[in-house]
């Protein structure tokens, strides 16, 4: 189906990383509505997902399906109200977190699992330096002093690759360019050294050769520190040469996971088809660029049956009156399609 290539990439480990190997965060039927003046959007309608050691997952889908809210929930950051959780789990080594004081969960963020957010412009403070931003962890979470927690904030920036570190460590955000921000914003989140880290949309507003640096940092921290690691992201582009697999995300649903390789070489949902589809290729210069037609669904009124079924060039009536289970399709895969054995069996 598609001609993207994928780099080979090897199989997560932790050898050597002094990390342990295995499942570390797992999201079991995560149900999230947001409950406004206008009525109640049904935002995640079961999201199952898990990320591993040494793992990298990358979470796909248009804006407004789900990918934020969902990483939003697993931080414990959810605006509540209007956000509430309805349903699920989300278990970090096995520990459902939903069920747990603030107070456990604040011991988690950071130290556990961390977040890189999208806008590093709005997530920094603009009256602090960037060296008292990152050091701010050392002295709360770990007790240093200002000394000691400015060279460390120095430690982080070389870490992520930014020139002269000692001078621009008193520097303050609009100092700095977008994606030297991503660079700071990837410091904040890897200082108390993280067990999993969720990428929101890391390159977004940046040029293709910043992107592609950034993505190549985290792939190589992730490496590194044998973390798990959550990329959310638009872009099927971006993720293929750092993801082992991928979640296609659809009206606050999974439609389809698989490995990387699997996916790009043979989706099996028409939604991934229409995603792969409208990637731009160079082989087809000067012809006109082809999308998905319509647009995602209102969260307050889902279709019945599919949720992408108006949208489908494959829809029949089944489609309009059965919701499609996310159907096992192998070991590594699975889609949310009436017809998938037949879209993975086509080749």
């Amino acid at each position: 189906m598609s001609d993207i290539l994928v780099s080979q990439r090897s199989g997560p480990s932790s050898e050597g990383s002094g990390r342990p190997a295995g499942r570390l965060l797992e999201v079991e039927d995560l149900r999230v509505e947001f409950r406004t003046r206008d009525g109640v959007a049904k935002v995640i309608n079961g999201v199952t997902y898990h990320v591993d050691a040494g793992e990298t997952l990358a979470v796909l889908g248009e804006s407004g399906s789900g990918k934020s809210v969902t990483a939003q929930t697993i931080m414990g950051i959810l605006d509540t109200p209007p956000g509430f959780v309805t349903g699920g789990q989300i278990r970090f080594h096995g520990r459902d977190m939903l069920k747990m004081s603030a107070e456990e969960r604040r011991k988690i963020r950071g130290a556990g699992i961390a977040m890189v957010f999208q806008d590093s412009l709005s997530a920094l403070n603009p009256v602090f330096n960037v060296g008292f931003q990152i050091g701010e962890q050392f002295r709360i979470r770990q007790g240093l002093s200002r000394q000691e927690a400015k060279k460390r904030a120095v430690e982080m920036l070389d870490l992520v690759k930014i020139p002269n570190a000692k001078q621009r460590v008193t520097e303050f955000p609009h100092q700095f360019s977008g994606g030297m921000r991503q660079r700071v914003m990837i410091a904040m989140s890897l200082a108390l050294d993280p067990e999993v880290l969720i990428a929101d949309e890391p390159t977004t507003a940046l040029d293709v050769t910043v992107q592609a640096q950034i993505m190549d940092l985290l792939a190589e921290l992730q490496r590194e520190r044998q973390m798990g690691m959550i990329l959310i992201t638009h872009d099927l582009g971006v993720v293929a040469d750092v993801a082992d697999r991928i979640a296609v995300m659809y009206a606050g649903r999974i439609v389809e996971q698989a490995d990387v390789h699997e996916l790009y070489a043979n989706p099996a949902h028409p939604y991934t088809i229409g995603l792969l589809n409208s990637i731009p290729r160079i082989d087809e210069k000067g012809q006109e660029l082809r999308t998905i037609k319509g647009l995602p669904p209102n969260l307050m009124r889902i279709p019945t049956g599919c949720p992408f079924h108006p949208r489908c060039p494959m829809a029949q009536q089944v489609c309009q009156e059965k919701v499609p289970p996310l159907l096992q399709l192998g070991a590594s895969r699975a889609s949310a399609c009436h017809f998938a054995e037949e879209l993975v069996n086509r080749v």
